[in-house]
């Protein structure tokens, strides 16, 4: 049985290649939201958009964090990943820079985006994996690898429950 999964993503920037990775079928995740959905719940400001973000989360065995140029910045990202932490969700970051877009090619690494917090006083990168998939075929070695690696955050999340 395909685990539950939560993509977290920055929507301007890189839905077309997070559409990429929910098209390979590899896990259950949750439904893509169109652009008109995602400006309507934005529309009902802070709460609405935490209410959306919980109750799609929910259920979720694991958050998975596409990371591309600028995710590490983006706030409902950074939201995110500390409410799968906190409801012990397993967590794990993919860099999507190497997927190509149809509108924009490839992007520039961003930052990981579990540097900026800690878990007991240890940086959190450290902690959850953030995974780097091979340049040149990054779209067969995330297809090839991301049932695994998301069973690998499962099993760290419990490790520090």
């Amino acid at each position: 049985m395909a685990r539950k999964i939560f993509y977290s993503f920055h929507f301007d920037n890189d839905v077309f290649r997070v559409q990429l990775i929910r098209n390979m079928g590899a896990l259950a995740g949750n439904e893509p939201v169109t652009a008109n959905q995602w400006e309507e719940v934005k529309r009902g400001g802070t709460k609405a958009i935490e209410r959306w973000i919980d109750d799609n989360m929910a259920g979720k065995s694991c958050v998975v964090v596409l990371v591309g140029s600028e995710t590490a910045n983006r706030p409902w990202v950074q939201y995110e990943i500390t409410k799968a932490w906190r409801d012990g969700r397993g967590l794990i970051g993919i860099y999507i820079h190497n997927l190509r877009c149809p509108r924009t090619g490839t992007c520039w690494q961003g930052t990981n985006p579990f540097r900026q917090f800690n878990i007991d006083g240890q940086p959190m990168d450290q902690i959850v994996p953030c995974y780097e998939p091979y340049q040149f075929d990054a779209y067969n070695s995330i297809r090839g690898n991301l049932d695994r690696w998301v069973e690998e955050g499962i099993a760290i999340r419990k490790y520090y429950n």
